[in-house]
């Protein structure tokens, strides 16, 4: 079946665009991006900026908004049975409109990656359609926040996450 994503969480002045691949089958129950209990995602961000990964959705995404990240995935649509990036069938990825989001956001200074198949899909399927402004802006690739990726402990990819800071 084919599945949409999201739209961006983005303030006009967003200086840290964050991708990920396509939301998960939870995140996509639930209308919310990281939904998983066990996705590092929101418990990283509440630690780099400073509030509770416990309050309510709009609420997080709005202290992003207001930290200069944006939030959004390389893919709008696209069949993934399950959860896994692994899954994602490559012919069915229909990208997002990357070269609006840059012309509306141009302050974005760097765009990062939760994980090795948001980099992948973006470098391969978004980065040739792009105005050479916008294909030449600093990259990120940052280790999974999903449960799935246990190869690194949370400390870990706290630490490597830290690095957004750095951009902003």
């Amino acid at each position: 079946m084919l599945e949409e994503g999201f739209p961006c969480s983005a303030d006009p002045d967003a200086k840290v665009l964050i991708l990920g691949s396509m939301p998960g089958r939870k995140s996509l129950d639930e209308q919310q991006y990281y939904a998983h209990p066990r996705n590092a995602f929101w418990p990283i961000m509440a630690s780099l900026f400073e509030f509770s990964a416990d309050i309510d959705y709009e609420k997080r995404l709005g202290m992003l908004r207001s930290n200069g990240i944006a939030l959004w995935d390389v893919a709008h649509r696209c069949v993934r049975p399950g959860s896994l990036d692994s899954a994602i069938r490559l012919p069915s990825v229909i990208i997002n409109d990357f070269e609006a989001f840059f012309h509306d956001h141009r302050k974005i200074r760097a765009v990062c990656f939760n994980g090795q198949k948001a980099a992948e899909l973006y470098q391969h399927r978004v980065v040739p359609t792009l105005p050479a402004g916008s294909a030449h802006l600093p990259v990120l690739r940052l280790p999974s926040t999903s449960p799935a990726y246990a190869a690194i402990s949370f400390g870990d990819k706290l630490a490597e996450w830290q690095k957004i800071l750095n951009i902003l």
